[in-house]
């Protein structure tokens, strides 16, 4: 049984930097090493940090979503301020999410954990609601005893 919440969250918007995903959407091994890739390459080149110089807050977002037919994946955060380099400000709609909380030793193990729960377990767990499409996202929130904490948010509605 999957440890979850179901939270209402006001609607918010994250500035992210993107990249598509070309791996089968089956293909797990080759989307993690895409995202893993992803992420190394907009920490060396400076996009991550440049995205968290405007952030409100310290979460770093690595959201999920489908844009015209192609699976979309990209680094954000809170932020009202223009990113010079952003290629899409996403916005989350506001209403129910699913949420699960969780640890790992870094940010990959974090969000491929997260997101093997929601959606391998909760999601199917939660029959009184249903992940209908739109953003979803693991959200990296504190760095804690070599751990690093965080939630997946899944927007869903009522069956």
């Amino acid at each position: 049984m999957a440890n979850y919440t179901l939270e209402e969250k006001e609607s918010f918007i994250v500035v992210g930097i993107g990249t598509e995903l070309k791996s089968d959407y089956t293909d797990y091994v080759g989307i993690n090493k895409e995202k893993a890739d992803f992420w190394e390459t907009v920490k060396q080149d400076g996009r991550l940090d440049a995205l968290k110089n405007v952030a409100t807050n310290d979460y770093i977002f690595a959201v999920n979503e489908a844009v015209n037919n192609k699976m979309m994946y990209y680094a954000g955060v809170m932020t009202e301020a223009s990113v010079p380099n952003a290629t899409r400000m996403i916005q989350f709609p506001k209403g129910e999410y699913l949420v699960v909380k969780g640890e790992a030793a870094n940010a990959d193990e974090l969000s491929n954990k997260l997101t093997s729960i929601a959606f391998g377990q909760a999601l199917p767990e939660a029959e009184h609601v249903a992940y209908v499409g739109g953003p979803n996202a693991s959200v990296e929130m504190e760095h804690r005893n070599d751990s690093v904490y965080g939630e997946m948010w899944i927007p869903v509605v009522r069956k």
